[in-house]
């Protein structure tokens, strides 16, 4: 069985999106995921800061990096997010998810999106349902 490492590499080379957005993964393993991203003008809304769908992006992707880590294919079925806080442009921006519930069909994560000073500016919360397919 491959490493979570080779899982998400394996991912993120087929995700045109995550590339797109410049995320970089600083860790990975099973039901763990560490993200970050520098937020670009070209994602910034009417208002001048960050587009929601931005931090709601890089939190996606972290919950589907530590969902797959642990082997078998994994898709959300069910996503919220709640922002504290406005990101402005040129901000450099973290996501850390991590399981609060895992089971044989379905697990339930916890990501936080924070800033360079640990300030947390959104909170997501992820249900994914675990396939009987593996990587």
């Amino acid at each position: 069985m491959k490493s979570a490492p080779e899982i998400v590499q394996q991912m993120y080379d087929g995700d045109a999106f995550s590339q797109w957005l410049g995320i970089k993964v600083i860790e990975v393993r099973p039901g763990f995921a560490k993200l970050e991203m520098m937020v670009r003008e070209e994602m910034c809304n009417g208002f001048g800061i960050a587009h929601g769908g931005i931090s709601y992006s890089l939190a996606d992707s972290a919950l589907a990096f530590a969902a797959n880590g642990h082997g078998r294919h994994a898709l959300s079925i069910e996503t919220s997010i709640s922002h504290h806080k406005a990101i402005q442009a040129n901000t450099r921006i973290f996501a850390q998810a991590e399981a609060i519930k895992e089971g044989r069909s379905v697990g339930v994560y916890q990501v936080f999106i924070s800033n360079e000073s640990g300030e947390t500016l959104a909170s997501f919360k992820g249900t994914v349902l675990f396939k009987d397919q593996n990587w």
